[in-house]
């Protein structure tokens, strides 16, 4: 599964390959060689700020693999209704769901791989939010 296993090496192997970037480019720009580049294509993680500019070289958002494992694997959260809410630290009130994530659940409802009631378990997606997703892609599909 895309988002269970994150291996973010190869995901950056697979877009340098998809964009073509020589190893000239990338050493340049992260101001590294040869071999600490083949050494972050085989590591499962990596530093944030060099995640960072990963994601600028290659114009493609990593950190949202991370998110989108959280939205779809972490376990809900007990959270303490009377806890005070931090002002230094940003919160989000909701889940933000990409449109990977859209097309990964609508992927496995319309293939039969799950059920409505499964996906709404399994993700804890509201069954109003699922249902709006299923409603916009029937008009999509039909209109």
């Amino acid at each position: 599964m895309l988002y269970k296993e994150i291996h973010i090496g190869k995901f950056i192997k697979e877009m340098v390959d998809e964009n073509e970037i020589s190893m000239d480019r990338i050493c340049n720009f992260l101001n590294k060689d040869d071999k600490f580049i083949e050494n972050i294509y085989q590591s499962r993680s990596i530093d944030t700020d060099l995640l960072l500019r990963w994601s600028k070289l290659l114009e493609y958002d990593f950190f949202r693999l991370y998110s989108s494992h959280l939205i779809l694997y972490a376990p809900p959260s007990a959270v303490n209704k009377n806890q005070k809410k931090s002002d230094k630290i940003p919160y989000f009130r909701k889940n933000i769901y990409t449109q990977e994530i859209k097309d990964f659940i609508m992927k496995r409802i319309l293939s039969g791989e799950m059920t409505y009631g499964e996906v709404i378990k399994e993700y804890s997606i509201p069954k109003s939010t699922l249902h709006r997703w299923l409603q916009k892609n029937n008009d999509t599909t039909n209109g």
